[in-house]
């Protein structure tokens, strides 16, 4: 049976995909590549270990900080045009890394990296759902794989590129890869020119969210110090001016919030946000406990995550058929139901004592049941707004996503602390284990009942069977 045209894929789709991800791929990469080279980099460059953390922390942080400006920009000069600029400010400020001659120069333009990077995720993932349309789930399970294999590889590629060359070509290796991305994105994607639409800059909006956000993020990765606290106030106070001058902007305003308003939306960033934090949550939780608790070492303990990912990675090739058999609403209220499934035997673990046996099937049941949410979520966040409103649309559900991620791991991990500082001997860490543990299955008991509000199917789709 032929497909309407609507559930035909646009001629060529599948090469603007792979393009748009190579990007995506490109800046989740560089966002993990240094992890494992912080000490290395601190003996070559005469720097302390605290100075020289910040080549990861300014990058993450330049990530969030033109985040903001994705939906403006788009509009104003469009899709291609900005997706070419920021990957060639990406691949030029590599180049400048693999140049820096100290600690301050190899920040400063890692932070550069940064304002570049922040942007490829959100395009990309702008322009596979404008070319997917009601196929997003299927296209965005297949794109998604690169970029889930981008944190397993970069600790490996960094580590034989040390082991080979110097620490330069962490950042130099980017300028022949960045450079035929450049051209295929270049010869393969469309000229969307048409679909600008140019208007003014928020700049109140863009003044009070962009600090905003960089500081939330930065006072989550340090809750426990008094900088940290007032950065989490600070950010606090700027959402909230935000979120009043928005208010008053209406669709001028960096970010329209009526797009909240709609209540297909609205349940996909609640989901969105509830997911993404809980992933990174439970990403923190795990290690610890197998590090602290069973007194694993790390090495042993990233052999035991594998599970996690690979579950989602047998799991995402398949959400394009899976969501149009099940439809969205079940199948993402049934994939965290898999994952509260697999992540309560945590609670038995840590009462009763390490297994692997009970843990590999209940990370890779939890892999399973996290990948069944995300893109049926993003999915009907995207079909509930207007094609011209997908710019606008994508900013706000990547900002959502990155405030979920430390907020609900950041209660995890002050509730863990609380726990573990009222114990007053080991005999009962593994108490203070299985209560976060329980405070992560609450979280994903609400992940449940975020997932039922989404909407049975796409709208004009068959039924579910």
């Amino acid at each position: 049976m032929n497909l309407p045209p609507a559930d035909r894929l646009a001629p060529g789709a599948w090469r603007v995909v792979c393009v748009a991800a190579i990007g995506s791929f490109m800046a989740q990469l560089d966002a993990t590549v240094v992890n494992v080279s912080l000490a290395p980099l601190a003996v070559e460059l005469h720097a302390g270990l605290p100075a020289i953390q910040w080549v990861m922390s300014g990058y993450l942080l330049a990530l969030a900080l033109t985040l903001p400006l994705n939906g403006w920009l788009v509009d104003r000069i469009g899709a291609r045009a900005l997706y070419l600029w920021c990957f060639a400010a990406f691949t030029l400020s590599s180049g400048l890394c693999g140049l820096a001659w100290s600690a301050p120069s190899l920040v400063a333009f890692r932070v550069l990296q940064g304002m570049a990077g922040g942007l490829l995720a959100p395009m990309a993932q702008m322009m596979v759902a404008r070319v997917a349309g009601r196929n997003m789930a299927q296209v965005a399970g297949i794109a998604a794989l690169p970029i889930l294999l981008a944190p397993l590889l970069g600790p490996v590629a960094a580590g034989a590129i040390l082991h080979f060359a110097s620490w330069r070509w962490l950042f130099l290796v980017n300028l022949p890869v960045g450079g035929l991305a450049l051209a295929l994105a270049a010869t393969v994607l469309p000229d969307d020119r048409q679909d600008t639409r140019p208007r003014g800059l928020d700049l109140t909006g863009l003044a009070l969210l962009s600090p905003g956000l960089v500081l939330f993020l930065y006072g989550s990765d340090h809750a426990c110090t008094r900088t940290g606290g007032a950065a989490l106030a600070v950010s606090v106070i700027l959402f909230a001016l935000y979120y009043r001058a928005a208010r008053a902007r209406g669709d001028a305003a960096l970010i329209d919030l009526r797009l909240f308003g709609g209540r297909n939306f609205s349940a996909a960033i609640v989901a969105l946000f509830m997911l993404n934090g809980i992933s990174y949550a439970g990403q923190m939780l795990v290690p610890i406990y197998l590090v602290r608790a069973c007194g694993l070492s790390p090495g042993q303990t990233g052999w035991l995550m594998a599970p996690l990912g690979l579950g989602m990675m047998c799991t995402y090739p398949f959400m394009g058929r899976l969501t149009k058999r099940f439809g969205i609403r079940r199948l993402a209220a049934g994939g965290a139901l898999l994952a509260l499934a697999g992540t309560l035997p945590l609670i038995v673990l840590a009462r009763h004592g390490f297994a692997a046996a009970v843990l590999a099937p209940g990370l890779f049941l939890r892999g399973i049941g996290i990948s069944a949410i995300g893109i049926p979520s993003m999915t009907s966040g995207y079909a509930a707004v207007a094609r011209r409103d997908l710019p606008m649309a994508t900013t706000a559900m990547n900002i959502v996503q990155r405030l979920g991620g430390p907020m609900l791991t950041t209660l995890c991990a002050t509730f863990l602390g609380w726990r573990l500082s009222a114990t007053a001997g080991a005999a009962t860490v593994p108490g203070a284990f299985a209560a976060s543990f329980g405070l992560l299955c609450i979280l994903h008991a609400l992940l449940v009942l975020a997932a039922l509000r989404l909407p049975r199917r796409l709208p004009g789709a068959g039924p579910a069977p």
